[in-house]
């Protein structure tokens, strides 16, 4: 018999002495988007069973509206969870980006493609100060975000001097991410649609580039990444650059969505976005999920959110609801992870 057979066999043999709920670990395990999509068409059903308006076209819509901004912002904080990270400031990121490609349209006579790309980069570079802080003094992410947070917040708000700029005052380019697209009877903004294109193109970078598998390795573990030669630091910089490149970006969207440029919008966009990426099955500890589970998890919150208020639950059950569901994710997660001892 083969080494080849041999090694075969063993491993039948070991998965046959497995119980049914070890299967099921080491499944949830190897594809992290299951428990996030099992939980989407659970819910979704049950609540269209309750409310049978939660089935139609127009609801699934206006679900989908909802949590563009949010599933955007999820998108670049997948990646720094992914590295075993978390970042704090992506709401005020996006803010600062906003302030800045509304200003140079509207007073500074910028043109509107030159605005738009002014406040990706500002995104970009707030990234940049995120993650030279994170690699070059070795401080935690959590204490870098939540200064930074503070940090460019004030940014935003010095700026603007907190005031609001609507987008009938902007240039139609900067409004156009709220115009509607029909696909069936089916109704989404441009903005939806860029927010689908970032998770095809990030979620192809994560999983088909050596920069995605870095990633992986990095979250996975830093230090056997370092032996195998990956350049640690790096990775982490650069992570932190695309997912301010993406808050930026995510800037646009917030102005089709929002219908203005507000220093005082997405007030809870960072807990948010963690939310959806913890309930989307990418562990807190780093180095497993995927980018599908996070748009799993961002439109589950939408789902139980526009679910809850359909049937008439008050809001203090709905905010209850979401963090019901938090603790079940993580507590999944920590089970899941069990499955390597």
């Amino acid at each position: 018999m083969s080494a080849t057979q041999t090694h075969t066999a063993a491993e039948q043999f070991e998965l046959r002495k497995r119980s049914p709920v070890q299967r099921v670990q080491h499944l949830l395990h190897s594809y992290p988007a299951i428990s996030p999509a099992a939980v989407l068409i659970l819910s979704y059903i049950v609540f269209a069973v309750i409310e049978p308006r939660m089935a139609s076209a127009s609801v699934a819509s206006i679900i989908i509206a909802q949590v563009a901004v949010i599933a955007a912002l999820a998108v670049g904080q997948t990646l720094i969870i992914l590295t075993a990270g978390i970042d704090l400031s992506v709401g005020a990121i996006a803010i600062l980006s906003v302030s800045v490609m509304a200003k140079f349209a509207t007073e500074n006579g910028v043109p509107p493609v030159l605005a738009i790309l002014a406040g990706i980069a500002v995104g970009g570079l707030a990234g940049l100060v995120n993650g030279m802080l994170v690699t070059r003094l070795n401080l935690p992410p959590f204490i870098v975000t939540l200064g930074t947070f503070s940090i460019f917040t004030a940014l935003g708000l010095l700026y603007t001097n907190g005031r609001s700029i609507s987008y009938r005052d902007m240039p139609d380019l900067l409004g156009w991410t709220r115009t509607s697209v029909s696909i069936g009877e089916l109704r989404f903004t441009t903005g939806v649609l860029i927010v689908l294109a970032l998770f095809l193109v990030v979620g192809f970078a994560l999983s088909q580039t050596a920069w995605g598998r870095h990633v992986y390795a990095v979250g996975d573990d830093a230090e056997g990444a370092r032996l195998a030669g990956i350049s640690v630091k790096r990775v982490l910089l650069s992570v932190y650059v695309v997912a301010g490149l993406i808050f930026g970006l995510t800037a646009w969207v917030l102005i089709g969505r929002a219908g203005a440029a507000s220093p005082n919008s997405l007030i809870d966009a960072n807990l948010q976005s963690i939310t959806a990426v913890v309930i989307g099955g990418t562990s807190l500890f780093g180095g497993r999920g995927a980018l599908i589970g996070t748009l799993l998890g961002a439109l589950i919150v939408g789902v139980f959110q526009t679910g809850l208020s359909l049937i008439g639950v008050d809001d203090q059950w709905r905010v209850l609801a979401v963090g019901v569901l938090i603790i079940i994710a993580v507590s999944i997660d920590q089970w899941i992870r069990t499955v390597r001892s």
